[in-house]
């Protein structure tokens, strides 16, 4: 099983257990997600920068091993980039409807009051499904519209001319074509002080360049250079138009010149969005595998503690 490199002890030991005593396995081990990623992509050493719906982290891998203590996170991820798309609606005047609500649509101009119709008998639902389904319909937008500029929003406005449009429709037959607004949605990522940033403090935030640079900063200066030159991408925001370009790109600009920055990133999008289990099924593959778990009869002797031992 994957864990979070900054799961605490009390629920390893939970989670140890209730293999054990629930699901009576023959043998188990714990791993840290950031680990597996690298072995995923090749790599016992380096810096893994995982960008997933609630957040954005950087662990240090060193010979296999996680550096937590150099850890850095930040809450500028997936559902922020969907809070972003939210309020960009709400300043167009457009509520987003879920499907479920609509019996019938009729086609629009760009940009105008939908004509839609409300089905009739809708069975009572909870306000967290109703968040749930709007919220689909806004990630759905966010993966087909949103793109990270490769060089700096400023840019993009001034060329805005010259930015080929995205169209997009939403359920109940609101279309727009996105231009410039698709690099706003993002931009927040990589520029938590921006002005683009709507509903959060960004001022506090810490962009995905810092939480990069944080983190190797924190690590031994000897092993710097090493993770400099394997920084592992993985992560569904990863899949976002240009942002391994612009991570590169912000990374070089920010780092000495005598520093050598080298992105790893799986071409295959599959790969990139699930590549813990990837680098699961390869350290469980290898023939030392079977010295490295947790036996059950290991478990009766030591109890659930011993998984902080033999799983560190």
């Amino acid at each position: 099983m994957s864990e979070p490199p900054w799961n605490v002890k009390s629920k390893r030991e939970k989670v140890t257990e209730l293999m054990f005593e629930t699901y009576n396995v023959p043998a188990f081990f714990l791993c840290k997600s950031a680990v597996l990623s690298a072995f995923a992509n090749g790599r016992g050493t380096a810096l893994v920068v995982d960008s997933g719906a609630g957040q954005t982290s950087a662990v240090p891998v060193h010979d296999g091993y996680c550096l937590t203590g150099a850890t850095v996170r930040t809450p500028l991820a997936g559902n922020f980039i969907t809070a972003q798309c939210g309020h960009f609606m709400s300043e167009l005047g457009c509520q987003v409807v879920p499907p479920y609500m609509i019996a019938t649509k009729e086609a629009v101009k760009e940009r105008t009051e939908p004509v839609w119709t409300r089905r009739k008998n809708l069975p009572s639902v909870t306000d967290s499904y109703h968040i749930y389904m709007t919220n689909e319909i806004l990630r759905d937008f966010a993966m087909s519209v949103a793109q990270v500029s490769t060089t700096s929003l400023q840019d993009e406005i001034e060329h805005s001319t010259s930015i080929p449009s995205t169209s997009y429709e939403f359920p109940n037959g609101y279309s727009l074509n996105a231009t410039v607004e698709k690099f706003k949605l993002t931009e927040g990522l990589f520029n938590a002080g921006s002005a683009n940033i709507k509903g959060v403090s960004g001022g506090d935030l810490l962009s995905l360049p810092n939480v990069v640079i944080n983190s190797a900063s924190q690590c031994d200066v000897d092993v710097r250079p090493t993770l400099y030159s394997n920084v592992v991408v993985v992560g569904g925001n990863s899949l976002l138009p240009g942002f391994p370009e612009r991570l590169n790109r912000e990374l070089s600009q920010k780092t000495p010149h005598s520093v050598r920055v080298k992105l790893v990133q799986n071409t295959s999008a599959i790969e990139r969005r699930f590549s813990p289990w990837i680098g699961g099924s390869i350290l469980a593959s290898l023939g030392t595998f079977q010295q490295m778990w947790i036996s059950k009869q290991e478990y009766e002797e030591n109890g659930k503690r011993i998984v902080d031992k033999k799983c560190p």
